[in-house]
């Protein structure tokens, strides 16, 4: 694989993506490379575009990646400011029936939980509730829609048999999601350097 080209120093370089992936908010994503910048990334919204900025001297797959990590901070931090109600997650429960199981999965309610510390949802097809966990609040959009559709999917097929997860195919991001919730889990069982977590 050839190198990438020398990018001259003091000239940030610039390439823009009009297609983001799938599940995020801008219409377009601009990536400025600049040689004075030697290991950070960041990235902000600047209308309906995310710019992401890189160091000069990485590659297209250290790029890809990157956009990828920042375009999920980004949302995090969104979601955060903007958790939807009860009201508005029923309604996304609704849209997303709509998209992915053509409408056939109803919920009566849903809404958010507090008491759910060891799992992220639950459903009870009888009475055609879903509840979330409200630690799901500030985790990426297609995070909290795969929990979402992960549930619905529970009010067609009970369990976990090869049906269910036939059902969640539909979902482009059920993978990512769930490694993400892993990573979450994961990252809570790690020790925590003295100082740093309230005693």
């Amino acid at each position: 694989m050839p190198a990438d080209p020398p990018h001259r120093a003091g000239t940030p370089q610039r390439s823009t993506t009009s297609q983001p992936p799938s599940g995020s908010w801008a219409s377009a994503i601009e990536v400025r490379r600049s040689a004075r910048r030697r290991r950070t990334v960041s990235a902000y919204r600047e209308g309906d575009r995310t710019v992401v900025l890189i160091p000069a001297r990485m590659s297209e797959a250290e790029e890809q990646r990157w956009v990828s990590v920042m375009l999920d901070k980004l949302a995090a931090q969104e979601s955060r400011r903007r958790a939807p109600g009860d009201a508005e997650l029923a309604e996304r429960a609704e849209r997303l029936s709509a998209q992915y199981f053509a409408g056939r999965a109803r919920a009566a309610t849903v809404r958010w939980v507090t008491n759910q510390n060891t799992r992220w949802g639950s459903c009870t097809p009888a009475e055609g509730s879903i509840r979330l966990s409200h630690r799901l609040k500030g985790m990426p959009e297609y995070v909290v829609d795969y929990v979402l559709l992960h549930e619905l999917a529970h009010l067609l097929v009970p369990g976990h048999g090869p049906d269910f997860w036939r059902l969640l195919e539909a979902y482009p991001r059920t993978e990512r999601a769930r490694g993400y919730l892993e990573g979450v889990v994961a990252a809570a069982r790690l020790p925590h350097p003295p100082g740093t977590r309230e005693e």
